[in-house]
């Protein structure tokens, strides 16, 4: 599948880190991608993003679209003509455009659900809900802060924020292939965020991941970064179907 490049803003993108027993992980993922482990532990997630103005690139802004979405993500790596590749593996999406749950898995990679997404954001404080066409659900309370989360596996915020900048390619499947993206933000900056809150339907579907085999690791914060959206050759594959949470 590819589309043209795409050209927008990330207005805002909070990137949610889980860490998870790599063994579990491997029964989930789909060949050829195997688990990105940093310090011995599988690395899962969510981006919880908000697009604005998102439309071919050369387009006038009045066109684009604006929308907030949510992407259950793994870090993942594979081989691909003898080299070791490094993005994400992108199991399910959801939003609240209408627009991108025709067009997801036909002109846009993955499918997506529709969701009915609750934000609100004041004073570096940071809420943020949703319930998918499926119930599936999210949840979580941040606030900005100057100090990453000291338990973090990552140590640092240079080292979480190292780790996702170099997997900058996303993988979501479609029917026995995996469509790919390539995020090019124009700057990359992220700040730390400390979360007092965070629920997640998916992660918390023991029949996925059974009991403490995957935990809440560290969140940060992306703000005003215009980007681009590049289609990448789509990789073959057997896709095994991963269950969604009811």
């Amino acid at each position: 599948m590819k589309i043209p490049t795409i050209h927008g803003y990330i207005e805002r993108r909070i990137l949610v880190t889980y860490v998870a027993e790599p063994d579990i992980i491997k029964q989930i993922l789909p060949a050829p991608f195997r688990p990105r482990l940093y310090n011995g532990k599988a690395i899962v997630g969510i981006c919880l993003i908000r697009l604005k103005n998102i439309k071919p690139k050369g387009f006038p802004n009045f066109i684009g679209v604006n929308s907030e979405n949510g992407a259950h993500r793994i870090a993942v790596e594979w081989e691909e003509n003898h080299q070791l590749k490094s993005g994400v593996y992108i199991p399910r999406r959801d939003t609240n455009l209408r627009l991108n749950t025709f067009v997801g898995g036909r002109i846009f990679p993955g499918k997506h659900y529709f969701a009915k997404f609750n934000v609100i954001e004041s004073q570096n404080n940071y809420h943020l809900d949703f319930t998918s066409s499926d119930n599936t659900q999210i949840a979580i309370d941040a606030f900005k802060s100057k100090y990453f989360d000291e338990k973090s596996i990552f140590q640092s915020v240079d080292n979480v924020s190292n780790f996702f900048e170099n997997g900058d390619v996303g993988y979501s499947p479609n029917g026995k292939n995996f469509d790919g993206l390539k995020l090019i933000p124009y700057y990359w900056q992220v700040a730390p965020l400390q979360v007092t809150n965070i629920q997640s339907s998916y992660f918390g579907n023991k029949t996925i991941f059974p009991e403490d085999s995957v935990k809440f690791d560290n969140a940060i914060l992306m703000e005003n970064i215009e980007h681009e959206w590049q289609s990448i050759n789509s990789i073959k594959g057997i896709y095994n179907e991963i269950q969604q949470c009811s």
